[in-house]
């Protein structure tokens, strides 16, 4: 892909960032409704909290997931990052789909047979929890940027590496002079 220029990569930027924490924050209301939903002794709020999570999951959890996921691909194959160059980009790939698998295939799930059953499910509990502590792993990741790079990282990197040695030094010759 070829390299996205300073404005675009700047706003695709805020987008994604913008996403990822709205990503987050959602993960945590889920939670705290999970939570409401388990304590209380109120059956009608326990179904209440329940509508409450299935609008969320409905109409803002997945486009919020994936507009995080096209952002950062986006991103990661239009800067020097790459998307498998480095070891944090590649986890937080595959934790995203992990999650947003996670998210559309059980969750949303759980959440319908919650809101039909109307009572406390420990597992509404469990799941955005889970998501929580993975969104905010992969907020460390992005800020940390730990772990170096991907195997294919280093071997792009010696490939460019032995490219960049073998330039010509005059800039009219096919080898460096010797």
């Amino acid at each position: 892909m070829k390299p996205l220029e300073r404005p675009t990569r700047r706003a695709l930027l805020v987008a994604h960032v913008a996403t990822s924490v709205s990503w987050l924050g959602l993960a945590l209301g889920l939670l705290t409704l999970g939570i409401t939903a388990s304590t209380t002794g109120d059956p009608d709020t326990t179904q209440a909290a329940y509508r409450a999570m299935k609008i969320l999951t409905d109409r803002l959890i997945i486009p919020i997931a994936l507009a995080a996921l096209l952002t950062g691909v986006i991103l990661s194959l239009g800067t020097p990052w790459g998307l498998a160059r480095h070891q944090w980009i590649w986890i937080k790939f595959w934790l995203t789909l992990a999650t947003l698998a996670a998210t559309t295939l059980a969750l949303r799930p759980t959440i319908n047979a919650a809101v039909s059953a109307g009572v406390p499910d420990p597992g509404l509990v469990a799941a955005p929890s889970v998501a929580s502590s993975a969104y905010f792993f992969m907020t460390v990741l992005s800020v940390l940027k730990p772990w170096g790079l991907t195997r294919r990282g280093r071997r792009l990197r010696t490939v460019r590496n032995l490219a960049s040695s073998h330039k010509a030094v005059d800039g009219r010759s096919p080898a460096p002079t010797r």
